[in-house]
């Protein structure tokens, strides 16, 4: 068994592949369990769509959640597919994200920190000039992962440490933020993905080692996403996840149906699959 709980497909404006052709090569790799998570619309903005490039439009979420839905019901005994959506944590919008979701039945949700600072995580630009301060960016990056984790509105935590993700480390050790988010997620009842995409972008999973064994301590549960923006990115690094948690001692992955939380046991998952 094999699970995947993090994909994007071609309406986020930044991915390839329908929500079809994503469940299709799921089954061919031979996943139980699919996860439909693209991004949710930027709701702090008036217009429909304001950035094409990067979430899908306010008027397309509810043909989203219809899409997953119907594909959920034709493909049922052939793949598990799972009904999400990865949402963007704006401080000051939890109210409004809450009562959004709340008219959707949803299998989870995934809360992620993209903007801040005047930028997406993943925007080179915020590293650029000469008086760029990298332990405040991360400490402003770790503050934001806290506040989505007291926000009680997610069942899983995205890439928590995706500010290395385009390889800019930190002049301190950043061990104390660590420990600290560390401490308000283990409060918070979430579970915390191994993310396989920073294998793609800094050649580390997210989170880190480091930070996985901080968690992993704490007693914080754990579930796997590839972040495939593509059908042929779909499981990617799942030996890898696996190996990561093994060697820290974990037994069980989290599963989630209808937005309650299922622990499944390891050994009940291979290693090797049809990638």
């Amino acid at each position: 068994m094999i699970i995947d709980y993090h994909t994007h497909h071609e309406r986020c404006g930044h991915a390839t592949g329908s929500i079809r052709d994503m469940i299709e090569k799921a089954i061919q790799q031979g996943i139980s369990h699919i996860g439909i998570s693209d991004h949710s619309p930027l709701y702090i903005y008036e217009e429909d769509h304001f950035n094409p490039g990067m979430t899908m439009a306010k008027s397309e979420f509810p043909n989203y959640y219809k899409e997953i839905f119907e594909l959920k019901e034709e493909y049922k005994g052939m793949i598990d597919v799972r009904l999400g959506v990865e949402s963007d944590y704006f401080e000051g919008w939890e109210t409004f994200y809450k009562e959004l979701y709340s008219q959707y039945s949803f299998d989870f949700i995934i809360g992620s920190v993209h903007y801040f600072g005047g930028y997406h995580v993943f925007n080179p630009e915020r590293w650029k000039g000469t008086n760029v301060d990298r332990d405040e960016i991360y400490k402003e990056y770790f503050s934001l992962v806290r506040k989505a984790a007291n926000s009680g509105m997610f069942d899983i935590l995205g890439h928590i440490d995706a500010v290395k993700g385009l390889g800019y480390q930190p002049v301190s050790s950043m061990q104390k933020e660590m420990e600290e988010t560390a401490n308000v997620i283990a409060k918070s009842n979430m579970a915390v993905e191994l993310n396989t995409s920073g294998i793609r972008k800094c050649g580390e999973i997210f989170p880190s080692t480091n930070f996985l064994s901080l968690l992993h301590d704490r007693g914080v549960p754990f579930t796997f996403g590839s972040d495939a923006h593509s059908p042929e990115e779909l499981s990617h690094g799942w030996k890898e996840a696996l190996a990561e948690l093994k060697q820290l001692g974990v037994t069980e992955l989290a599963t989630f149906e209808n937005r309650e939380r299922k622990m499944m046991p390891l050994n009940e998952l291979l290693v090797e699959h049809k990638r």
